[in-house]
């Protein structure tokens, strides 16, 4: 695979065109420093887990604080000092069947609210765009399998994206390092020092408001394919193959990273992702069947279903 990825590599200035659809796209999902909290939800499954975690975070402080405050009435009430004639009873029936019911109660109430969510992550529903994600050491391969055509997705000032033939001032870049050279390769790429190590050379590029279906797996090892922002991830496990979906709802770039632990350069593994109009995405179809087209479709899997 990473042959293949060198015999193309004289594509990559050429495929970097395509590849930027609509470089005036908001940069919305990514990590922030200092800042606590979710990622703003834009899909329907992260917009339902993160209502999830809300409630669950109460129902866990109403326990903590309950729990909180029967340990304060008992250091208050049975000290030493209020109480020096201590009751010598071992058991409270009552009192037994009302710390296993209630939990139960709780639990069961959790469950109400916990597996739609989970089900809605399972059931795979037809998708309007269709694409295999195969993990590899240490990038990602897309095929789009609808129209035919596939590329790969490496860190965007890692080795494999430094190529002074296209770009001469790749000879100043040093893979990893965040400096001026880099921050110039960013910016060629539409791009700022603040998305260092989380864009890639090449992005998924997906439709706003529609279903997009990815078919996961790996290449060597396990890799795992994770868009914080869509509440989507899936293990890539080489030799088998597995799904996840999700529908944009706002149009913007979004980022991921590999999330299975794969090896020397796992941080090196992230994942871009811009939701575009139907229109930019159509446009985007036109010239990616064109840059793309053969590079992966030579390829053969053995994989067994899941």
């Amino acid at each position: 695979m990473r042959t293949t990825s060198t015999l193309f590599g004289l594509l990559a200035a050429i495929a970097a065109l395509p590849a930027m659809a609509q470089d005036n796209l908001e940069i919305i999902g990514k990590p922030i420093d200092g800042k606590m909290g979710f990622q703003p939800a834009a899909t329907g499954q992260s917009e339902g887990l993160q209502s999830l975690d809300f409630g669950l975070l109460i129902v866990i402080t109403l326990i903590v604080l309950f729990v909180v405050g029967l340990l304060l009435y008992a250091v208050v009430r049975f000290n030493r000092k209020a109480n020096p004639t201590p009751a010598n009873f071992t058991h409270n029936t009552k009192l037994e069947v009302a710390w296993t019911v209630v939990p139960v109660f709780i639990l069961l109430g959790i469950a109400v609210f916990s597996l739609p969510e989970l089900f809605r992550q399972q059931e795979i529903p037809e998708g309007d765009v269709n694409i295999k994600v195969t993990g590899y050491q240490w990038y990602w391969g897309y095929e789009y399998t609808d129209h035919g055509f596939g590329f790969d997705s490496n860190l965007l000032g890692g080795p494999a994206t430094i190529d002074t033939d296209a770009r001469p001032a790749d000879a100043d870049v040093r893979p990893y390092v965040l400096d001026a050279a880099m921050e110039a390769k960013l910016a060629d790429a539409g791009y700022s020092k603040n998305e260092f190590l989380l864009a890639t050379d090449t992005a998924v590029v997906v439709p706003i408001n529609k279903i997009i279906v990815m078919t996961v797996t790996g290449g060597d090892v396990i890799h795992s394919w994770t868009i914080p922002a869509f509440g989507v991830k899936q293990d890539g496990v080489p030799g088998r193959i597995a799904q996840l979906w999700f529908k944009p709802t706002k149009e913007g770039v979004y980022f991921g990273q590999c999330s299975e632990l794969c090896g020397k350069d796992h941080a090196y593994m992230p994942i871009t992702v811009k939701v575009v109009s139907q229109d930019a995405y159509e446009a985007w179809l036109k010239e990616a069947s064109d840059e793309y087209a053969g590079i992966h479709n030579n390829l053969e899997y053995e994989v067994a279903s899941n």
